[in-house]
């Protein structure tokens, strides 16, 4: 069943866009100043102090990896948002903890890309994107100079010129099955973050987070920050059943 939509669907997804930044601004204040935003625990060995505000992250990684990176700032009262990723599925967000009452979803960006990204960066603490084109380092240093004014954090999905960081996964592994039968109770992902020539890594269980971000157990192994769940939670990223009347709004912007 599809979530219910708070739509705004105009002659462009940047006119779109612009009709919503007043509505976040009155919400969320004008500048989002913080240094740093808040990552889900799993993710501390990589992000000791948070996601650096003013910085573009480059991403190797699943799609799911990218959703448990937006659930610390959604589950800390930011605005989050994602664009250009028309397979980005809201409801397995929710699953991670995004809070979808918080959260501008625009699949298509059209062929001008980055004023669409660039309008987001200017009322969104944290935006996942995927461009449609590819980025010439004067774009990215145009979009680089709105981030440092707002304060916000790219993550991208894909090369960056001059990003902060480069995010990729070095193995994952499922748990659970035996010879054709059980439950995948775990789904280990082992990540490599490459941040001002130093590699860190961390192990996060992705079937261990439910719908607030969280796992049942957090531990680390020799300062790792490996994340294991203990209660046998399903691998699929469906979130915890829900009414439809129950489920949040969802801004979405059509081009």
């Amino acid at each position: 069943m599809p979530l219910p939509l708070s739509s705004v669907s105009t002659a462009s997804a940047e006119d779109g866009l612009r009709a919503l930044q007043e509505r976040i601004h009155v919400m969320q204040g004008r500048g989002n100043r913080e240094g740093f935003h808040p990552v889900i625990p799993g993710l501390r060995g990589l992000f000791p102090s948070g996601l650096r505000g003013g910085a573009a992250y480059s991403l190797e990684t699943p799609l799911s990896v990218a959703m448990a990176l937006l659930a610390g700032p959604s589950a800390n009262g930011q605005w989050c948002g994602a664009a250009g990723i028309p397979g980005f599925g809201a409801e397995a967000a929710a699953g991670f903890g995004v809070a979808l009452e918080r959260f501008v979803l625009v699949p298509d960006t059209g062929p001008d890309w980055l004023p669409v990204i660039s309008t987001l960066a200017d009322v969104l603490p944290v935006l996942l994107v995927r461009p449609s084109a590819r980025v010439t380092p004067g774009d990215a240093a145009r979009l680089a100079s709105r981030l440092r004014e707002r304060g916000g954090t790219l993550l991208v999905l894909g090369p960056w010129p001059q990003s902060e960081g480069l995010l990729r996964v070095r193995g994952s592994r499922w748990e659970g099955l035996g010879d054709g039968h059980g439950h995948l109770r775990r789904h280990r992902v082992e990540l490599e973050l490459q941040h001002r020539g130093r590699t860190s890594t961390a192990v996060l269980d992705l079937a261990a987070l439910d719908s607030s971000g969280t796992a049942d157990s957090f531990s680390t192994v020799d300062g790792s920050g490996t994340w294991q769940g203990t209660g046998g939670h399903s691998a699929s990223r469906a979130p915890h059943a829900t009414t439809a009347g129950s489920r949040p709004a969802l801004v979405q912007v059509a081009p």
